[in-house]
């Protein structure tokens, strides 16, 4: 089978990939740390500039890539397929390698609603399993019928699973912030005939948002919905690591109740000196009598912080938010590669025309 070889500069970080195979897939197979979301061509979060070498596309969205950027240079690796060999420029790579990918049974461990729509679903791992991750990676449920669902984990590595050590404790557990979609063929399970004990599969971790560790700019956490779940992950991290940066989390919802760990929150603010919070809500209605911060919460960012020419961004949640923090923040000084996202994309904006 013929094969090229895919170039990831400044990094000098080579793979080979098989012929008909897209670049991502055969990065994450060599243990490369490509930027990606949804893998589907729906979020744009895997778009990188070639430097050399020619990659047909397959089907994507025009949000992800439009036909301008491709014309100017730019890759989805998601769904790029190179013909020859190919240089890309990507400075989100870098020396580290990915942990490995692997499948695996759970069990559900308890179920707690933490609002009307999202739910709290704790997943106990096989005993004495060394599942590793990067606090904000997500895993992918593997349904009967083929179907795959992606989730962030919601704790750090160091509480319960992914902890990098030859023999994690036995019933280290997974959590996961999930919310209901009606109709959902996922969702629609896990908020009606699903009971604790029940036995899932799993594969992961999956994706390129994590902290990275090497920087001392200030932070800017911003979350919309369930996009909290990776971001808590982070601040786990960040506690359990001693680091010092100072981080603002701005966390969005359309009421109060969307703000659903709001406690954890404060508690969180009296433990880490060096984070503050700033909660946003868009259609407060009277009776929740909200008297904090309103409107869209990517744009309550550049109110507090106009200039973001000198801090990193770590953005989850909707596609709408993700997308528009991109190009604010891009215009408001924020370097390209100091953008860093997890784009909740839902299997409808993935199958969007």
């Amino acid at each position: 089978m013929s094969s090229h070889q895919v170039t990831v500069q400044p990094s000098g970080r080579s793979f080979e990939v098989l012929s008909g195979e897209t670049i991502l897939a055969a990065g994450i197979r060599a243990g490369i740390g490509l930027p990606y979301g949804c893998k589907d061509g729906a979020c744009g979060s895997c778009k990188c500039r070639r430097v050399s070498g020619t990659v047909v596309h397959g089907p994507h969205q025009d949000k992800a890539l439009s036909a301008a950027e491709e014309a100017a240079g730019f890759v989805l690796t998601c769904c790029g397929v190179p013909q020859d060999d190919v240089v890309l420029e990507s400075r989100q790579v870098t020396e580290a390698g990915a942990f490995p990918i692997r499948k695996m049974p759970v069990r559900v461990n308890e179920l707690t609603r933490l609002s009307p729509d999202v739910m709290r679903v704790v997943l106990q791992l096989p005993a004495n399993d060394n599942f590793q991750f990067h606090a904000g990676q997500y895993v992918e449920f593997l349904l009967r019928d083929g179907a795959r669902r992606s989730y962030s984990m919601a704790n750090a590595p160091h509480s319960g699973a992914g902890k990098p050590t030859a023999n994690p404790p036995v019933g280290a557990t997974m959590e996961l912030h999930i919310r209901h979609m009606p109709g959902g063929k996922f969702t629609d399970h896990v908020f009606g005939a699903m009971k604790e004990k029940e036995i899932l599969r799993i594969e992961g971790p999956y994706g390129s948002f994590f902290l990275r560790e090497d920087s001392s700019k200030p932070m800017v956490l911003l979350a919309s919905g369930t996009g909290f779940a990776p971001i808590k992950a982070l601040i786990e991290h960040m506690q359990h690591k001693g680091v010092t940066r100072p981080a603002t989390l701005y966390w969005g919802g359309r009421r109060p109740q969307d703000l659903y760990m709001n406690d954890w929150v404060l508690q969180k603010l009296a433990e880490l000196p060096n984070l503050k919070y700033v909660p946003v809500v868009s259609d407060a209605l009277p009776e929740d009598g909200w008297a904090g911060r309103t409107g869209f919460v990517h744009q309550a960012v550049l109110q507090d912080h106009p200039d973001l020419s000198v801090v990193q961004v770590y953005a989850c949640g909707a596609p709408i938010v993700v997308e528009s923090a991109r190009r604010d923040y891009a215009r408001a000084g924020l370097p390209e590669d100091e953008f860093y996202a997890d784009s909740f994309t839902s299997e409808a904006d993935k199958h969007a025309a």
